[in-house]
């Protein structure tokens, strides 16, 4: 008698009888499935992070297609060296008096392509604008001379010289300045919009700041403002 093995499913055959053909002999499939079971798993891992990397890289092309569909027309003007405005000074020697008060112009919208635009005010007047909200524009001030009262939503800021406020957009805000004699502020909008053209074309309805503002109240409408209500009461 031959002598005796069992194959890999646990069945004896005699080597020396009857010895079975190779080809014929079966594996256990409960092993073939618990090797094809953890490549399958490690697969469906690996499916997985793929599947979840995909909304991250979707996410970053369209923030880069938003920011160039952002910058827009403008960018493609932006100037590529930097500049310098001398002290009571416009970047253009254009003199802008609005609302009481004297506009220079420090970065113009060309500048920057459309992202800032920044001006040093000098007040003569106490006062200033009508309650307002920019849809687009965030505003940000800084104060060099005199006293100003910033009003942001339901928050009310005293600003002396060195102070600054924000303004976000589509928040309404008012300012005023509230001291004696001559006042300085610079002003900042970000982005700038078509808040550079606005200023213009105030500086054609006069010098001063009028008793009865509604007279802007369509000028503001047509460059992303809305007018909300009167000046501050000083």
């Amino acid at each position: 008698m031959g002598q005796v093995q069992k194959s890999p499913i646990g069945r004896s055959f005699d080597l020396g009888a009857n010895p079975p053909d190779p080809q014929c002999i079966s594996i256990d499939p409960r092993r073939e499935t618990g090797h094809h079971s953890g490549r399958s798993a490690m697969d469906q891992d690996l499916n997985r992070r793929s599947f979840l990397k995909l909304p991250l890289a979707a996410a970053v092309l369209a923030l880069a297609a938003k920011a160039r569909a952002d910058v827009g027309p403008a960018a493609a003007n932006r100037s590529d060296r930097g500049f310098r405005v001398g002290a009571r000074e416009d970047r253009y020697s254009t003199e802008l008096l609005i609302m009481g008060g004297k506009f220079d112009l420090k970065v113009s919208t060309q500048d920057s392509g459309g992202d800032l635009l920044i001006y040093d005010t000098v007040r003569m007047q106490r006062g200033g604008p009508a309650l307002h909200r920019h849809f687009r524009q965030d505003e940000w001030f800084y104060v060099i001379r005199g006293e100003f009262i910033v009003r942001v939503g339901e928050n009310t800021f005293q600003l002396n010289p060195g102070d600054s406020a924000f303004a976000p957009r589509m928040i309404p805000h008012v300012w005023a300045m509230v001291s004696e004699g001559p006042g300085q502020v610079l002003v900042l909008f970000q982005p700038a919009g078509s808040m550079e053209d606005f200023f213009h074309q105030m500086s054609r309805l006069g010098p001063n700041i009028p008793k009865d503002q509604e007279v802007f109240r369509r000028l503001w409408a047509t460059h992303g403002q809305e007018m909300l209500g009167p000046p501050l009461a000083i």
